[in-house]
């Protein structure tokens, strides 16, 4: 009786996905057709500014509750659909974030709601296990249906979990546990690891370290809040290790254009990345691992070169230090490729793959010697969520079947060419336009800038992002097409000329 109720709920859902919105915004491009998804909106349409009323009472009513200095508005997502989120005073914004880059395939999609509806999966949603121990018959299987179906080159084991912070968390946990086992020959520790790890002591809590990158993101868990370098205010007043960090990159935009500066520019964080990996092993504080974004996200969509990348993964090989890619926020094909380290052209390009975002689950890829020797080394009550990885299949069935990589870098090539030309048109409020895919961003001329800039767009109907200090960064699902990249640069075009 409840599947039954459940599916003809679902049923009355799906009919509502379907139908067609009433004409929307004065905005709809003129200058790509529009081959536009049945299920979707055909542009934004505002009511009021944001956040409106609604959104202002519910804030003050969830402020007694928690902190809520983060929040933009509150959100329908029964109504949103597609690349169009819904806001609960009615406004409808095309949606060129997507929940810090997390949507893969826009809100309320079909085939996902028919995963819901499908009563051979209900018990998937309704019973959370302890995958660690108590698994579902069906875990392997769908495992091998969804993550391992794309994982790196190289690799064919895949550690779940909930979300990229403790995915990259636990990944570190695996390096460390590699490099003393590979330190002590064999995977037995002695009495004394045993006894003085219990008082956060060496030898069994070693005094090993990972290297990262200023500028870099990897979460706000302790360890990974000692790699992450994007913002002060992730890292105040918390506790931290002295693990050492390198220069990224800082290079000049197109890429093309300044290939002698950049290589220049790279040698020098790379010559760098040495310096330090002795450094610290002469402090006593070996370099285990070396983490690393493809495109440094949070910290301000800072790029390097497939040859950077080729030679940092040879220094890690070198100095006996596990690679690990963190491609939490530049996985699951933003970047026109499904992995961003695919642009690489390498096939052995880590030891380590983390993921999240636009996989719906978390977790890390790894190297068979990397998988943890004992159980509950690497563990924690939930390890993921099987419901997520129903929804993953789906993901990757619908981006497959409509080739949605390739539309990525299409509307990705139409997005950057258009970001030149606006910079082009702007040169006192932008500069620096780059990415890969539809995965971009732009520099404005201050923050100031670019925070007025966001929230001008957002009341015109377009949600943007920011990040690093005065950057706009973009993040479409993937059913983002060419129509709806012209749709978004005539909006921000009016948002220029109105600040101009």
């Amino acid at each position: 009786m409840a599947s039954s109720l459940l599916s003809r709920q679902l049923a009355l859902s799906l009919q509502q996905n379907f139908r067609l919105a009433a004409p929307g915004s004065r905005y709809v491009s003129k200058v790509a057709p529009q081959t536009q998804l049945e299920f979707e909106y055909d542009g934004p349409c505002m009511k009021t500014q944001v956040p409106g009323p609604r959104s202002q009472e519910l804030t003050k009513q969830l402020g007694h509750i928690q902190n809520v200095g983060a929040i933009n508005f509150f959100c329908n997502y029964e109504e949103s659909r597609g690349n169009y989120l819904v806001d609960v005073d009615g406004n409808r914004m095309l949606d060129v974030y997507t929940q810090i880059s997390s949507i893969p395939i826009g809100y309320n999609h079909p085939s996902l709601m028919k995963v819901i509806a499908d009563p051979n999966n209900l018990s998937s949603f309704v019973n959370r296990p302890a995958l660690g121990i108590l698994p579902p018959e069906n875990f392997p299987e769908k495992l091998a249906d969804s993550l391992l179906s794309v994982a790196p080159s190289g690799m064919s084991r895949v550690q779940t979990m909930a979300c990229g912070s403790c995915s990259n968390e636990n990944a570190y946990k695996a390096m460390f546990i590699w490099y003393r086992n590979k330190e002590r020959g064999h995977n037995i520790p002695s009495e004394e690891d045993v006894s003085s790890c219990m008082i956060n002591q060496s030898p069994g809590c070693p005094d090993l370290s990972i290297l990262s990158f200023m500028g870099g993101f990897h979460g706000r868990t302790m360890g990974c809040l000692a790699t992450t370098h994007s913002k002060a205010i992730h890292k105040l007043d918390v506790p931290s290790f002295d693990w050492p960090i390198a220069p990224f990159p800082k290079l000049k935009y197109p890429l093309e254009e300044f290939v002698r500066e950049n290589a220049q520019e790279e040698s020098r964080c790379l010559e760098e990345v040495e310096d330090l990996i002795v450094k610290w092993r002469r402090k006593g504080k070996p370099v285990a691992g070396i983490v690393i974004e493809p495109i440094q996200a949070e910290g301000g969509d800072n790029h390097a070169s497939a040859d950077f990348f080729k030679k940092l993964r040879n220094i890690a090989r070198k100095h006996g230090c596990a690679f690990h890619v963190d491609e939490v926020q530049t996985g699951g094909g933003g970047t026109g490729k499904f992995w961003a380290h695919e642009h690489w052209g390498m096939d052995d390009p880590a030891d380590i793959v983390s993921f999240s975002k636009k996989l719906l689950t978390g977790g890390y890829y790894h190297k068979d010697e990397l998988q943890a020797d004992k159980a509950y080394r690497i563990f924690n009550t939930w390890m993921g969520d099987p419901s997520k990885n129903l929804f993953l299949a789906e993901v990757l069935n619908v981006i497959r079947r409509e080739n949605l990589l390739h539309e990525v870098a299409c509307s990705g090539k139409a997005l950057i060419q258009g970001l030149y030309a606006l910079q082009a048109q702007y040169p006192h409020l932008l500069s620096g336009a780059r990415g890969q895919g539809t995965f971009c961003a732009v520099d404005v001329c201050d923050d100031g800038t670019r925070n007025s800039l966001l929230l001008k767009a957002r009341d015109k109907g377009v949600l943007l992002g920011g990040c690093g200090d005065r950057s706009i960064r973009f993040r479409p699902a993937l059913v983002f097409k060419e129509h709806h990249v012209h749709m978004f640069l005539n909006i921000f075009n009016d948002v220029l000329a109105d600040h101009n």
